[in-house]
């Protein structure tokens, strides 16, 4: 049933932004966790990517466990979705982002900390990268993400491990990532938080809508024409 796939999606999506978005305003302040220097920076980034491995042993069986309209859109360039699915997948995960980042709206009022982990480039970034910068790196870390994905889930044989390598790897781009832009490589996460928190972030957001998606793009394109398994 395809509900059972947009609902797995939506909670999925939610725990991603809630515990890593979540942990980029506990642990990292409006510094994006370079104010606590290694630590912080990789706290954030063990956040996101554990995310996703406990999403994989959890929902994976039952909709992959993209929980990212920019691994959707590769997908469904591979054949792996179709249109339909493709279109409830991005609506779920959208949603599902909005409704992680009210949860942490929830805990952030109890407490004396601001913020939703919000990407961004100038004064939003730890570095102060600029606009043309942000791009570059975003389609940069999704196309090695998204890539990583596709080839990863394209034999049986790694299903064991998928999981754990898929987490690790949007680990190792979130600790580069992370001082220039936050790390975005997916548009659901970039959205909400964005739109909560208003002002240059939401002026932002649009970056970190468009280079994702370019990069999973390319991503899909080369890796279907280029390095798919002929078996797959």
């Amino acid at each position: 049933m395809r509900i059972k796939k947009y609902i797995a999606e939506f909670l999925g999506t939610a725990i991603l932004v809630l515990f890593g978005c979540g942990t980029a305003v506990f642990c990292g302040g409006l510094s994006g966790g370079t104010s606590n220097g290694t630590l912080g920076v990789v706290a954030i980034a063990l956040a996101f990517g554990l995310s996703i491995v406990a999403g994989a042993y959890s929902i994976g069986h039952i909709s992959g466990c993209h929980v990212n309209p920019a691994v959707s859109l590769a997908m469904f360039i591979n054949g792996k979705l179709d249109i339909i699915d493709l279109i409830g997948y991005i609506v779920s995960q959208v949603a599902g982002a909005f409704a992680g980042s009210g949860l942490l709206l929830l805990i952030t009022k109890e407490t004396t900390m601001t913020g939703f982990g919000s990407n961004g480039y100038g004064d939003l970034s730890s570095v102060g990268i600029s606009m043309t910068g942000a791009i570059i790196v975003e389609v940069i870390l999704t196309f090695v993400f998204v890539l990583t994905i596709l080839g990863v889930t394209s034999s049986e044989k790694y299903s064991s491990v998928a999981g754990i390598v898929i987490g690790l790897t949007l680990t190792f781009v979130h600790v580069i990532g992370i001082p220039l832009t936050g790390t975005s490589v997916n548009p659901a996460r970039s959205l909400a938080p964005a739109v909560l928190e208003g002002g240059i972030a939401l002026n932002q957001v649009w970056v970190f809508i468009v280079a994702p998606l370019a990069g999973a793009a390319l991503a899909g394109i080369i890796f279907k024409f280029l390095f798919k398994p002929k078996e797959a």
